[in-house]
This record gives structure tokens, sequence and C-alpha cells, in this order.
């Protein structure tokens, strides 16, 4: 996978968190995944189309999720996954996702976003869209979010 792929859901991340109330948003490893990967949690699934193809899984652990969830919906308690809580985590991906598309159209790469598939539960296997795909973490406010990204070749 080229790095120009991976770079603009890195910058994304680090434009779209601040502006819903995290701060401190860090980089921590860059790893690679097999096709399938095994979550417990909170698991969001994008496809990608046009130019390049692919998904994007976004993961993070299901406490995690709900305090994102609260800082989205301005402090709210999140005791449960709810309706409203998932919600709010989809579309968080969702703006996360197509901030990154724009930079791929400022690249001169055109893709479109599916809809953000949200799946929570213990052990939910994922297979992404081919043999290998890159995991970037990262955080913010110290909560970890994992970002799978597979490109077809």
């Amino acid at each position: 996978m080229d790095v120009k792929h991976v770079n603009p859901f890195i910058e994304s991340f680090t434009t779209v968190m601040p502006q819903l109330g995290f701060r401190n948003i860090d980089r921590g490893n860059l790893s690679v995944k097999g096709q399938e990967i095994n979550y417990s949690g909170v698991i969001i699934i994008l496809g990608i189309v046009g130019d390049i193809k692919g998904n994007v899984v976004y993961y993070i652990d299901l406490e995690d999720a709900k305090k994102i969830a609260s800082t989205m919906m301005m402090g709210m308690p999140v005791d449960e996954l709810d309706e409203m809580s998932q919600s709010a985590l989809s579309e968080l991906t969702n703006m996360l996702t197509a901030n990154a598309a724009t930079s791929f159209s400022d690249m001169g790469i055109k893709i479109d976003i599916s809809t953000p598939t949200l799946l929570h539960g213990e052990n939910v296997s994922v297979k992404m869209s081919s043999s290998q795909a890159l995991c970037i973490e990262l955080f913010a406010e110290e909560i970890p979010i994992e970002i799978n990204i597979a490109f077809e070749n």
C-alpha cells in the first residue's frame, strides 16, 4: 500500500477530532494485519470506490466508544450503546472518511465512500477487501482508535 493513501486518514483524524472537542491528538503504532480481523467492541465499516477501491474499518473499545459518543453529544452521559450514540459514532467515521476523501481529491484521486455500517459485540470477524490491511493507531484524549485500511491492488 502506498503511504500517500494512508496520510489522508491521519490528517483527517488530526483535523476533525479537535473540531469535536478532542484536544490531545496523538499517533500510535502502524502495523500490518491479515485479511481477516477479529475484534470485540465497536467496529464501523465504510467502503471506498472510484480510482481506488477497498474498505476502511474503524475499531473502538466499547467503553471508549461510549466516551467518544458522550463528547460528541456535548457531555451527555452514555451508559449504553443506544441508537443515538451509535448514530454519533457512525457520523464520526463518516466525517473522518469524507475528510480523507477530500484529501484524495486534492491529489487527483477521485473516490466515493459508502454509508457507515456499525457492528458491536464480542469476537466480531471482518474480512478486508485485500490480503493485507494497514492498521493505524491514533489517540484522542488518550482514547485509542484503530483505523484499518485495505485497498485492492
